[in-house]
């Protein structure tokens, strides 16, 4: 027998039972899973264990998703808990690997930063919204992981993860919501030092080094490409004390474009800078008409 073939058939049908439990649940009859105590447990450690899952093959994380009610923006998996499980079973045995190096909780919402080995090594930004404590919809942005770091040798996955200054998470996101949209989207390049302390500014970004400097010198190597990157709308802002995630649209290299940007603020002024990029497929290829954003 394949010991790990068989393991992987043992989770699918664990999955299967667990969703089946799920719906006995939300039509009132009592089964081991809505005993397990789990109400206790934070959304945001939910939203870890269930990323780890997809490592581990521990069942128990699907039943933090709602059976009946749960909407997939990743346009490359099903709608609903059964397309979740279809990327489970398509999974080759123990190839997965799921390292979330920052987690955040915004109300209803808890996003996290994740370096992935997922059908390859990628880095992801996750978005989770729940209802009633129960996952009801996902959002995503992957990159594939750069051989290399960046000309500051830094990785898109490392500094700092520490969440403080939490009670100024509105006014920072405030005021990173004013940078991308004085400077990303509508490209009022005068007013960039408002937002940063000096060249200070440690960048994450696979292709940019560090401060304000490295900023500039990667744009005009873009345009020396003749390579226009351009950010179209905001769909979400979300934040935690001294970080917040920025989800917007528009195109890079002439391509439809998803943009997640984490940004670090300190003092008032932005000081780390992480971000996925990832290219909109056509809509011919999508696995669910819930659209990217």
């Amino acid at each position: 027998m394949n010991v790990k073939s068989s393991t992987s058939k043992t989770f699918i049908t664990t999955l299967r039972s667990t969703v089946v439990a799920s719906l006995l649940v939300t039509a009132g009859v009592p089964t081991a899973i809505a005993q397990t105590g789990e109400t206790h447990m934070s959304n945001k450690q939910k939203v870890v264990d269930l990323l780890k899952s997809i490592e581990t093959n521990d069942p128990t994380p699907v039943s933090y998703i709602n059976p009946q009610h749960y909407t997939q923006h990743n346009l490359a998996v099903a709608d609903g808990l059964s397309g979740f499980g279809a990327v489970l079973q398509a999974l080759p045995a123990n190839s997965a690997n799921v390292n979330t190096v920052r987690a955040f909780q915004d109300g209803d919402y808890v996003f996290t930063h994740t370096e992935y080995n997922f059908f390859g090594p990628k880095i992801g930004f996750d978005i989770f919204r729940f209802e009633n404590n129960l996952i009801v919809e996902h959002w995503d942005n992957l990159q594939e992981t750069p051989a290399t770091n960046n000309p500051s040798n830094r990785s898109m996955i490392d500094g700092h993860v520490e969440i403080t200054d939490r009670d100024k998470g509105k006014e920072n996101k405030t005021l990173v919501t004013g940078f991308v949209t004085d400077i990303l989207l509508n490209g009022e390049m005068d007013k960039l030092a408002d937002y940063f302390q000096g060249d200070n500014y440690i960048q994450h970004n696979p292709a940019i080094a560090d401060g304000l400097s490295g900023l500039g010198t990667a744009l005009e190597a873009l345009a020396k490409q003749g390579i226009q990157m351009q950010y179209h709308k905001v769909h979400q802002v979300l934040g935690e004390g001294n970080f917040v995630l920025v989800v917007s649209e528009g195109s890079f290299a002439d391509q439809p474009t998803a943009f997640y940007d984490l940004f670090r603020v300190e003092n008032g002024k932005i000081a780390e800078h992480w971000d996925t990029i990832e290219t909109i497929p056509p809509k011919a290829h999508w696995k669910n008409n819930n659209g990217k954003f």
